[in-house]
Order: structure tokens, then sequence, then C-alpha cells
């Protein structure tokens, strides 16, 4: 894992994206902390952090001499700051590798879209490979033309991507410059390393970190890469701890939560990715302590989860493509993870879980993803979640492979449930909640202990359709057999903004919490992103 760090002018004009004629005034941080930011992401478990030294606004982060839309013309400081180098001596101080974001579109400068730009890109980008010492990793991002400022021009600029920036010549400035330097591009000349195809913050279960190096290549490549493919591209997978890239206040009550985190870790790192997760700096330079306390606590639970290996004292008994995992006496857990030695590629391409429980052999049925004829892929880590067994002995059989499977790491470990999220603004959630799945339609909601209720969050999943949740009831009870109807009802245009959404309603007591689903955009099984309970 490493992290994003998102800060520019659109911190100050509450935007994604600047139009290049954002006013230099606006930048004068009043608290801005390089070293706070490292601390943060260091303690969320991050290795890295790739900055964003200029987003597509054109605003510079450094004291570029090549422009004067930089922090050099700004009152911070009086002009003489620079949050790159300040950054960089931050993550070498903290044991952190240090790498620079630089977008190719830029809509504050005048010659975008003509070839005078991209010599002047290639300066930016040596400036700084050239003065801040070792750069693990360059990322271009994907947006490249469109309206912009350019210089007073006012207009839609638009470029042929694949022709444009000259990529190949490009590359090989970055190889001389930084020779171990990764390059992050989503264009038609490959990088290193490749997009999933989705900022949600996961990739796919079948993931192959293979491309080919010529070619076109489609959405489904992105997200689960190519079986046969002729060069080595694993996947990086980026999302955000907010809704947002960068900094708004209004999204300060919707910081990603603890269980969605946690989600995102298994479908990206545990799919055979890394995960890029996005902290947006307030106005004041630091990284918010809501995200920071999420972030932290979101390690906290990496650390916790797989802290005890339960297969490191059990018995391992392999023969050709089955290993078993024998405890000695039934035990509990509800995590599996596999690693192939990738140092002699990626060659698993199907494999089956089973635990034997009471004498039997049953397979075991993922959480995340219908296990059907067999598991797909494995590469440099691969996790398995389901629900809780009680076995004596777990198999894995690898069902089909390129070649000899070299599997290094067989894991098995008990995830503890999940206690309840850091509140977002001031609203307490419900403690030690638990929930399942009593139909397709019907989700129960148990506590250890009776609470005082007054609000339920629904978050809709966010790339589908599928399980959307479009008209509810809810229902309370104290004792599971009397049934009291709090709330019920549509969420209003769901389906095309599928945003948090809030049934509020007077408090009342209840242990467990019954959500059903009377009607579904689509599908018969309810779906969902992530669920809050606010109690008093």
């Amino acid at each position: 894992m490493y992290a994003f760090i998102h800060y520019s002018m659109n911190t100050y004009t509450d935007q994604e994206w600047g139009f290049g004629n954002e006013d230099l005034q606006l930048f004068n941080p009043s608290d801005l902390d390089c070293r706070q930011w490292a601390r943060v992401c260091k303690q969320a478990g991050m290795r890295g952090i790739i900055f964003t030294a200029k987003h597509h606004c054109g605003f510079c982060m450094w004291p570029s001499q090549y422009t004067e839309y930089s922090v050099k013309n700004t009152p911070w400081k009086q002009g003489k700051g620079d949050v790159v180098r300040e950054l960089a001596d931050a993550c070498r101080e903290e044991g952190l590798k240090f790498a620079v974001y630089l977008s190719p579109w830029d809509r504050n400068h005048p010659e975008y879209g003509r070839k005078e730009y991209v010599t002047y890109f290639r300066n930016q980008l040596r400036e700084l490979l050239t003065n801040y010492g070792d750069i693990f990793e360059v990322w271009f991002d994907g947006a490249n033309g469109g309206d912009g400022w350019y210089g007073g021009a006012n207009e839609k600029r638009t470029i042929d991507r694949t022709t444009y920036y000259e990529w190949p010549e490009t590359y090989r400035m970055i190889r001389l410059l930084q020779p171990h330097c990764l390059i992050w591009n989503d264009g038609s000349d490959r990088g290193d390393l490749r997009w999933v195809g989705t900022e949600a913050g996961n990739v796919g279960e079948t993931n192959w970190s293979l491309l080919n190096k010529d070619g076109e290549v489609t959405w489904n490549m992105l997200h689960y890469g190519l079986e046969d493919g002729d060069s080595w591209v694993p996947g990086e997978t980026n999302t955000s701890i907010r809704p947002g890239w960068f900094y708004h206040e209004t999204e300060n009550a919707h910081v990603k939560s603890l269980s969605k985190l946690m989600d995102t870790y298994y479908k990206s790192v545990g799919r055979n990715s890394t995960l890029l997760l996005n902290f947006p700096i307030a106005p004041n330079g630091r990284i918010h302590p809501i995200d920071s306390l999420r972030g932290i606590a979101f390690n906290k639970m990496i650390h916790e989860v797989f802290k005890t290996d339960l297969a490191a004292n059990a018995k391992k008994h392999t023969k050709k493509n089955e290993t078993i995992i024998d405890f000695g006496k039934p035990t509990a857990f509800n995590r599996f993870v596999a690693e192939e030695d990738i140092r002699y590629g990626q060659r698993v391409k199907k494999f089956s879980l089973e635990a034997e429980i009471n004498g039997k052999w049953q397979p075991l049925k993922d959480a995340l993803v219908e296990q059907g004829d067999g598991l797909t892929t494995i590469g440099h880590r691969r996790i398995i979640c389901f629900p809780t067994v009680n076995a004596t002995r777990l198999r894995l059989t690898i069902l089909d492979a390129k070649c000899q499977p070299v599997i290094k790491r067989t894991s098995v470990y008990l995830a503890p449930e999940l206690t309840a999220d850091i509140p977002d603004s001031g609203e307490k959630r419900s403690s030690n909640l638990h929930f399942f799945f009593s139909s397709p339609k019907q989700m129960m909601i148990d506590w250890d202990t009776e609470q005082t209720i007054t609000a339920f969050r629904y978050l809709p999943p966010q790339n589908t359709k599928e399980g959307m949740v479009t008209h509810y009831s809810l229902w309370a009870s104290t004792d599971w057999s009397n049934w009291t109807k709090v709330a019920s009802g549509e969420f209003s245009n769901i389906v095309n903004n599928p945003i948090w959404q809030t049934i509020k309603f007077p408090s009342v007591k209840a242990r467990i919490l019954r959500l059903d689903a009377e009607s579904l955009a689509e599908g018969e099984r309810m779906a969902f992103d992530d669920i809050e309970v606010m109690n008093e």
C-alpha cells in the first residue's frame, strides 16, 4: 500500500478540476505541515507517497522555472516555499518512498495542444526527476484535453493522446534520470503499471499481472489483466478515502468507514494488486483528523486480522497440486491467504478450497464471489474471505495452471468482528453490530446489548444497479419475536445519484434492526457498499 496526496488550487475553490485561471492569491495555507502528512501515511501503513505536483489546472506545487503559475508567486511563505521539497524531505525522514503525479493536461498553459507544450511538459518533468532525490513512481493522469483557460483563450482543445505527448521519448528520459522509477500511464504506450478500470477501489477476482506490449487495451484487460499477455504490467488499484480526490468540507461525514476500507483491501491487495489510497489535504495544509484517524484505524485492523497465522503451527502435507493444512483439532477461521513466487511468473489459473468439518470435506464459500467450479488466479497475494468455520483440516487444490505452480505461502486467520467506526461528525454509531442476510431481500443487524437507535444509513452499490434498494421498510425488535415498523418509503433518485441515504425516525430501543428491500432497481438480491446505524 502507498498513498496519494491530492492538494492544489482545487482545495481552495472547492472543485475537483480547476479551469486554469484560479487566482494565485488563494494559495496561502495557515498550517501546511508535510511532516504531518508523512507521519499519518506511515501510521496508516503506507510505504510511500505520490504527490500531485501539478493537477489539470496547471498550478505547480514547486517553484518551476518554466512558468509563473506556481507557488513562487503566491502569498505562502512570501513565494519562497516548495511543497514538493518539503514533502520529499518529510518522506525520507519517515522512511517512506516519494513519487510525483504530473498531469499531462494543463488548462493554464497557452501552448497546450501544440508541440511547444510537450517541450514545456518534459522540462517540468526533468525538474521533478533531478531536484528531489529518488522517485519511485511517476503518475500520468489519463484526462487529456477539453475546455480550459489556456492563457486567456478560454476554448476547447483536443489532442490525439496516442501521439501528442510523444511518450517513447519521455519514457527514455525517465529511464535515464531515474532508472528504478515505475511509470503509471493508461495510454496506448504501456507504462510499468496499469489502471484497473475503476476508482471504486477494486480489481477483478481474476487478475493477471500481464498485458501485451502493443495493441488495444479494453476495459476487461485493465480490470482482469490478460492471461496470455507478453509483458508484466501489474494492476494498481487507486481510490480515495473520501468520495472526491480533493478536500471538500461537505464530505467530512462521508469518509470511508473502516468496514469499507477493509473491503477495499481485500478487493485490491487481496486480489494481486497494490492499493493506492488517497488522503486529500484540507485548506489549512494538513490531513483532516477524521481522515487520519480512519487511516490509522485501517492499518491497525489489517494488523489485527493478520496477527496470528493459524497454519504456522499446523502440519502441512503437500503432494503435487494439493496442500492439506491439519490443525489437529477443530479450529475457527475465516480468512485464507496464498501467494505464488512471482519470480517465476504467475501460473495458477484456478483453485479450490475445502474444509473438513465433522469428518466431511466441504467447499468453502468465498464471501466476496461465488466459488462455482473454482476460484481463479493467485499471483503475488490472494486473500479469500468466508464465513467463520470450525474445521480440523483445510485443503487447497490447484485445479488448473499454466505450468507447475510455485506456492510460497499458505496462511489461515480468524478475523475479529468489526466494531464501530470512528464517529464522522459528532453523531454516535452503534458499537458491536453484526449483520447478515436472512433472505435475499432482508438484512438483519444485531447488537450484543439493547441500543437506543435514531437513524439508519444505507450506501448503495457504486458500480452497478444490481441489488440497489429503491423502496424499503425498517423494523426494530428487542427479542426477535415482536417487531415494530420504524420507517418505510422510497430512496428518491437513488439510481441516478447513488449516495448515502439517511433514514431518521423517533428514537427507539432495539437489539435487532431489520431492513426489508420492498423493491430493487435490478436483480433479486439486496446489495450495499456500506451501512451505518446511529444511536443516542
